[in-house]
């Protein structure tokens, strides 16, 4: 899988074409399927396919963001979302949480210092018997505009036709973006001191019954480190799960969960462009996180962090990637529960 770090004398547009295929092979996993094409033209079955790395994707394991370690604490709501929507999450209290911190890619034997995107999906519940099940990642925008974009930005970082990217990259122009701050952002040394980001949008509807649309992210208390990336690489190829296991041994980790919400006219539909910076803001709780688990027998193992998953007062808007991210995790699902007996680790296999 080409390596993300960067060097200085390549040109803006083999930077980019790098960048892209970073993400198409082993970036987040955002996918698409049938809803937007015809059935015949693409399936999720196809996208998940197209998704392996040149070995074959690793049976038991998920089909991206293959590399990850489990986590276990709570949500602390402040109240303050509750003006926002009517989901009990969001009432004043405390509210049990599991996740999954993890790589971008569909190698779960990945270096940690070569994927540049970085990742932490979410499980809260609540006692109405409700969930709420998010995926974030850390860049602050997608790389593309559109489902379409994506999936043909992942067959091109698959094709071995050398005009294929080239291609993707001039009909995208919104990847410059990304291209740039894959180059410029800093890396750190630990996933409690990254900002993860949902970059979708979703409707929350309060209890007037008046819908507010919105984005929101898990800000570290933990201050970010800028690590220079030769010194990451030094660090071991599992840094980041030794780092955020002995952190949360030594005390729990926070992160403060902000709610953005959009203005009318804000691009609602595409997360590759990021709403401007004077959008309102509603601290609306605290993620903390106080044990750590390996995922082979953790309790995050099983779950799938489909997007679409949410209580009643939140609901997918008219961005299409979470209704195409459901589909193409669903079958990843089935097809890592269906070979359990091929995860490595476990006498018990994944739960169907």
């Amino acid at each position: 899988m080409p390596q993300p770090q960067r060097s200085p004398g390549r040109s803006a547009l083999g930077s980019l074409v790098l960048i892209a295929a970073v993400v198409g092979v082993g970036g987040a996993a955002f996918a698409y399927t049938a809803g937007w094409l015809s059935p015949q033209r693409l399936t999720p079955e196809k996208l998940v396919s197209a998704l392996a790395p040149p070995g074959g994707p690793a049976p038991g394991h998920r089909r991206n963001h293959a590399k990850g370690i489990c986590f276990t604490g709570v949500f602390e709501s402040n109240g303050a979302g509750a003006e926002l929507s009517k989901a009990q999450v969001f009432a004043k209290g405390e509210y049990p949480a599991l996740g999954r911190f993890n790589l971008a890619t569909p190698e779960f034997k990945a270096v940690d210092a070569t994927v540049r995107v970085r990742g932490l999906g979410l499980q809260i519940s609540t006692p109405d018997g409700q969930e709420w099940r998010s995926a974030m990642i850390d860049p602050p925008f997608f790389p593309v505009a559109t489902p379409q974009a994506f999936y043909e930005l992942l067959t091109a970082s698959g094709s071995k036709d050398p005009e294929a990217m080239k291609a993707v990259v001039a009909a995208h122009p919104e990847i410059a973006a990304f291209g740039a701050w894959a180059q410029s952002a800093p890396w750190t040394g630990s996933y409690a001191e990254e900002r993860f980001n949902s970059l979708n949008s979703f409707v929350f509807t309060d209890g007037s019954g008046a819908a507010h649309t919105v984005r929101w992210s898990l800000l570290p208390a933990a201050a970010p480190v800028a690590v220079p990336h030769d010194q990451l690489e030094k660090l071991g190829p599992d840094f980041l799960e030794q780092d955020i296991t002995q952190r949360v041994a030594a005390g729990p980790q926070r992160w403060t969960m902000t709610v953005t919400v959009a203005n009318p006219g804000d691009p609602t539909a595409d997360p590759s462009k990021a709403w401007p910076a004077d959008r309102r803001t509603v601290e609306v709780g605290t993620l903390v996180v106080q044990k750590i688990e390996a995922e082979q027998d953790g309790p995050c193992r099983d779950i799938n962090f489909d997007p679409t998953v949410l209580p009643a007062g939140i609901s997918p808007s008219d961005d299409p990637f979470p209704a195409a991210r459901s589909a193409a995790y669903s079958r990843s699902y089935n097809l890592r529960t269906a070979e359990h007996d091929a995860y490595p680790g476990s006498s018990t296999g994944a739960k169907p």
